[in-house]
C-alpha cells in the first residue's frame, strides 16, 4: 500500500509539473495575440460611381490613401502608438487637395474654409476636438494639442485658433486652403439658390440636392497599436455652402469619432446632422459593450438600420480590440484603406 501511495504521488506531482509547463507558453500565446495591430482610413463617403470616375483620377486617390495609410503602418509596426499612428495618417490626406480636410476643404456660404476635427484615445477616453478654425494647416494636430495639452475637449473658432498659435501648430493664411475645384462647387450651388424662388424652397435644395447627391470627403482613421490601445481620429471641411457657423459630427466625440479600448474605435463620414443625432460612434461601441454584439454586426445594425431610417447617409471605418476591421456605409462608395499586421493592404473605392 505504502508502495502504491508513492507512486500515485509521484504522479500526481509529475501531472502537477506538466500542467505548470503549459503555463508559461499558454501566456506567452495570449501575449503574441495581442501584439497583433491594425489600421483603417477613410476618405469620405457618398456618390461615388466608378463611371464617373476616371483612371487618372481613381489612380490619384489610391495612391494618396496607400501613402497616408503606410504612414500610420510604419509607426505601429515599430511599437508607435496608435495616437501619433492615427494623427500622422490624417497628416498625409489633410495635407492632399483630393480629400474635404485641410487643403482640399470645402467653401462655406461666405467663401471661407472652416475646419473641425477630433481624436480620442480608447485606453483613457481622453479626447480633443476643434470646430471652426480658419487658419491652422492640420487641424487633427490642434485636436491632438487640445487633449494633450488643454483641460477641455472641444475649443471652436478664434478660440482655438489663438489656442493652435500659443502650442507652436503651423499656421497658414487662408488663401492657402484654396482650391479651384472646391470654389467651383460652391459656386455653381449658389447658382442653381438664385433659381429658387424663396428661402424655404433654396433650403430644401441646399439639403435635398447637394448632400443626397454628393461626396462627404472627411477623413479619418482607427488603429489599434501593439500595447493593445485603440484610438481614432477624424478631420473634415465640413459641407459646402455651409451657413452661420455650422459644425457637423467630425468634432464631436460620440458622433463622429469614438475610441474605447473595451469595444473599438471609429470614425465616420456623412450627413453630420444624422450621425450627431444617431450618436453613430458611441452607438456601435455600445450595441458591443451592452449587447455583446461584433463590431460587424454592430455597425450594420446602426448604418443600415438606424442611420438610413433617419434618412441619413453615410458610412464608417472601425477596429476592434482584437484587431477586426470593418468599412460599412449606405451610400454608393466610401474611399477607404486598411493594413494589418502582416503587411497586407487593401483599397477599395466603389461598394463590393
Amino acid at each position: 500500500m505504502k508502495k502504491l501511495a508513492y507512486l500515485v504521488s509521484i504522479l500526481l506531482i509529475f501531472t502537477s509539473c506538466k500542467n505548470e509547463s503549459k503555463l508559461p507558453t499558454e501566456n506567452v500565446q495570449q501575449h503574441k495575440a495581442k501584439q497583433a495591430f491594425s489600421i483603417i482610413i477613410h476618405g469620405g463617403a457618398g456618390t461615388i460611381l466608378k463611371e464617373n470616375m476616371s483612371a487618372e483620377k481613381e489612380a490619384a486617390y489610391k495612391a494618396t490613401l496607400e501613402e497616408a495609410i503606410k504612414v500610420g503602418y510604419n509607426i505601429l509596426k515599430h511599437g508607435g502608438s496608435s495616437l501619433d499612428a492615427v494623427q500622422k495618417t490624417i497628416n498625409v490626406m489633410e495635407d492632399s487637395p483630393l480629400f474635404n480636410a485641410g487643403k482640399g476643404a470645402v467653401f462655406t456660404n461666405a467663401g471661407t474654409n472652416e475646419h473641425d476635427a477630433s481624436i480620442m484615445d480608447g485606453k483613457t477616453l481622453n479626447a480633443g476636438a476643434s470646430a471652426g478654425t480658419t487658419t491652422v494647416k492640420n487641424p487633427i494636430n490642434l485636436a491632438r494639442a487640445i487633449m494633450d495639452n488643454s483641460p477641455h475637449v472641444m475649443l471652436s473658432g478664434n478660440g482655438a485658433n489663438t489656442f493652435a498659435k500659443e502650442q507652436g501648430l503651423q499656421m497658414v493664411t487662408p488663401d492657402y486652403f484654396y482650391t479651384e475645384k472646391r470654389h467651383k462647387s460652391l459656386e455653381k450651388i449658389k447658382e442653381s439658390e438664385k433659381l429658387e424662388l424663396d428661402h424655404d424652397d433654396k433650403t430644401a435644395f441646399f439639403y435635398d440636392e447637394d448632400i443626397k447627391n454628393s461626396k462627404f470627403g472627411t477623413v479619418g482613421c482607427a488603429a489599434l497599436d501593439k500595447n493593445g490601445n485603440l484610438a481614432a481620429g477624424t478631420s473634415t471641411g465640413g459641407m459646402t455652402n455651409k451657413r452661420w457657423g455650422r459644425i457637423g459630427d467630425s468634432p464631436i466625440i460620440g458622433a463622429g469619432t469614438y475610441a474605447n479600448n473595451n469595444t473599438c474605435a471609429i470614425s465616420c463620414t456623412g450627413w453630420g446632422e444624422y450621425f450627431i443625432r444617431a450618436m453613430v460612434a458611441h452607438d456601435i461601441s455600445a450595441l458591443m459593450e451592452y449587447k455583446h454584439l461584433s463590431l460587424q454586426e454592430a455597425a450594420k445594425e446602426v448604418i443600415q438600420n438606424k442611420l438610413s431610417n433617419l434618412g441619413g447617409t453615410g458610412g464608417i471605418i472601425a477596429v476592434d480590440k482584437n484587431g477586426n476591421m470593418v468599412a460599412e456605409f449606405n451610400t454608393a462608395g466610401m474611399y477607404r484603406a486598411t493594413m494589418n499586421d502582416k503587411g497586407e493592404l487593401l483599397i477599395d473605392i466603389y461598394k463590393n
